[in-house]
């Protein structure tokens, strides 16, 4: 026979992990299938990616003083508007309100009207925050 254990024919022609430097990867042939006795099976982990260092051109981050301004420039658009709409609806009107009567420009008095909603509003908007706020320091 010419067979003889432990002879040439029975070792691996490639490289084997024995053979590379500490730390260097291992060839594909040999991870490749390659069961090793206690080896835990590894899920690997992508990185997160990286965010870029420098800003993109053309791409400014909004900041709090550009929100103000578009806040300014809307507030002013919706005055002009207001303006146009009280200056068209002069026309007097009686109001009643808990027994008071007056007259005054039918769009002023509906502008009355709004602003008493809007400060309802906030009112009870106001309150659910500082009961959210007070539960909130409890816990």
């Amino acid at each position: 026979m010419t067979h003889a254990r432990g002879g040439a024919a029975d070792r691996p022609t490639g490289p084997t992990h024995h053979d590379l430097p500490e730390g260097a990867l291992e060839p594909a042939e040999l991870r490749a299938g390659d069961v090793r006795p206690g080896a835990e099976e590894v899920t690997p982990v992508r990185p997160a990616p990286a965010k870029p260092t420098t800003k993109p051109a053309g791409k400014a981050r909004p900041t709090r003083i550009s929100g103000t301004w578009v806040a300014v420039i809307a507030g002013l658009l919706v005055l002009v508007v207001l303006l146009i709409f009280i200056l068209q609806n002069l026309d007097p009107a009686t109001v009643h309100f808990f027994g008071a009567e007056g007259s005054l420009p039918l769009a002023i008095a509906m502008l009355f009207s709004a602003i008493g909603g809007a400060a309802l509003v906030a009112l009870i908007g106001g309150a659910r925050i500082l009961q959210l706020r007070k539960q909130a320091r409890r816990r």
